[in-house]
């Protein structure tokens, strides 16, 4: 055998040892008819397979401001570029809504300090 064989054989073999581990925990804890076990293995076997497998990457779509950053600041109120809304005071909506701090808000939509 090659040493990528090997090496692939040895994947294999750690992929059917958690698949074990993972289907005994589940029918020591679970009902399950004798005739669903061999799914219950080939579906967990696959999904460990399918986790092995490199995942292409998410490529975010840049999020425009819901109004213009110059725009964005008024004498009596503030609007937040994430939705829009006015506000006195943003740091309490960008938590609650967005879980953003102050620093990661202006972070993410390139404003200064």
């Amino acid at each position: 055998m090659t040493e990528l064989n090997g090496a692939g054989v040895a994947a294999d073999n750690d992929l059917i040892d958690l698949s074990a581990d993972i289907v005994c925990a589940y029918v020591s804890h679970n009902a399950l008819s004798v005739t669903d076990l061999p799914r219950l293995i080939a579906d967990v076997h696959n999904a460990l397979r399918g986790l092995q497998s490199p995942v292409a990457a998410v490529v975010a779509e840049e999020q425009k401001p819901a109004v213009a950053v110059r725009k964005s600041v008024a004498p009596d109120y503030i609007i937040c570029l994430e939705d829009g809304k006015k506000f006195k005071s943003l740091k309490r909506h960008l938590r609650t809504h967005y879980n953003l701090s102050p620093e990661e808000y202006r972070e993410k939509w390139g404003l200064p300090a």
